[in-house]
């Protein structure tokens, strides 16, 4: 079967379509994509997949839209794939309505949270539900990252038979690692003393970075921020920027800013707490892989986290755009090794029982083969 994968940006297909077009492809599948042109594409190609061009942008303008559904048409007509699967919301309203122009026999759609349930004016709500609602009276196969947003799909009438089929991450690749956290930690000038919260995100604004910089300071003075990620250039919104700089002169040597890593199972080793606390999410890969690596996770009680952290047992959950109840997650742990480590074991258990990328990639596979 010939599958076409399609996504917005260069980061989506490189940090969660690769591995599924691994396994479609060691099932005996032609697996390409399609995409914005990027950097990140480098390592797609580099492991011979082609990655096909498209003008795709994260936005609704009607234009731009306009001229990414043409030429997504024309690829696909041009590619004639047996599926098209597509991804992310608007770009996955594109390719599901170009499939349907261009005659593709199946079209599958993987939801990886819905535009209605993030904050946003109620017009844009109510045009983003009746867009799913079109899209998904033409999609055949749908999934999504959250059984949550499963849940949504068949309530408010969007696909009745959408099936959860979650994220997953390798349990020997994101693991504790003794070694690693020294290294990582002695290059990073962390003490023995210092309690290591990390977030690891794009730099954007509904990751919650305003409220976790202020609360911070409210932390004791061995809970140090590491921040891993960066803004990508299709990113919206307000600049994480100042925040940061200006949290920077408040903590001092307890923020560390690191950027873009590639080597995030050892940043994850290195840690003591996991923190991600953004306002709307689909089900984040990185609190699979910090459960994996046996962080407890503190993160914010929405759609997806709640999925995932189990309060008080694997971690804790707090109100979205909140400082106070954050500050008082985080001293909690950083002032409680005890409770980190059970928190942390019982959250690997938890992630190796139900976020194994393995069984989450041949659940998948199986539903796009059916």
């Amino acid at each position: 079967m010939k599958i076409l994968q399609v996504a917005n940006v260069d980061f989506s297909v490189r940090m969660f379509l690769l591995p599924l077009m691994r396994e479609l492809r060691a099932r005996g599948h032609d697996v390409i994509a399609a995409c914005a042109e990027g950097p990140m594409l480098d390592v797609v190609r580099a492991e011979g997949f082609r990655v096909i061009p498209v003008p795709m942008a994260r936005s609704l303008h009607p234009i731009r839209q306009a001229r990414a559904l043409a030429a997504l048409v024309a690829l696909i007509r041009a590619e004639k794939p047996d599926l098209v699967h597509a991804h992310m919301p608007i770009s996955g309203l594109l390719a599901r309505a170009a499939a349907r122009i261009a005659g593709t026999p199946r079209i599958a759609y993987t939801c990886h949270g819905f535009l209605f349930n993030q904050p946003g004016p109620w017009w844009r709500k109510r045009l983003a539900l009746l867009l799913e609602r079109a899209a998904g009276r033409i999609t055949h196969t749908y999934l999504t990252v959250s059984e949550e947003e499963a849940g949504d799909a068949r309530r408010l009438g969007i696909h009745a038979h959408a099936v959860p089929v979650l994220n997953g991450r390798d349990p020997a690749r994101f693991r504790p690692d003794p070694a690693a956290r020294a290294a990582l930690r002695a290059a990073l000038g962390a003490t023995a003393e210092d309690c290591v919260v990390l977030v690891a995100s794009r730099l954007v604004r509904h990751k919650g970075y305003p409220e976790l910089l202020d609360a911070m300071r409210a932390t004791p003075p061995h809970a140090v921020l590491w921040v891993a990620g960066a803004r990508l250039p299709s990113d919206h919104g307000e600049a994480m920027e100042p925040h940061l700089v200006r949290a920077a002169a408040a903590l001092g040597r307890r923020l560390v800013r690191l950027g873009h890593r590639d080597d995030m199972p050892a940043v994850m080793a290195a840690a003591d707490i996991f923190c991600l606390p953004s306002h709307f999410e689909g089900l984040p890969m990185s609190i699979v892989e910090a459960m994996l690596t046996g962080l407890p996770v503190v993160a914010t009680d929405i759609r997806g986290p709640r999925e995932q952290v189990v309060e008080g047992e694997t971690g804790l959950l707090v109100p979205p755009a909140t400082v106070a109840p954050l500050a008082a997650a985080l001293t909690r742990l950083a002032n409680d090794p005890s409770l980190r480590a059970a928190m942390g074991a019982a959250g690997r258990a938890r992630a190796v029982d139900r976020f194994d990328e393995a069984q989450v990639l041949a659940r998948t596979a199986a539903l796009l083969e059916g």
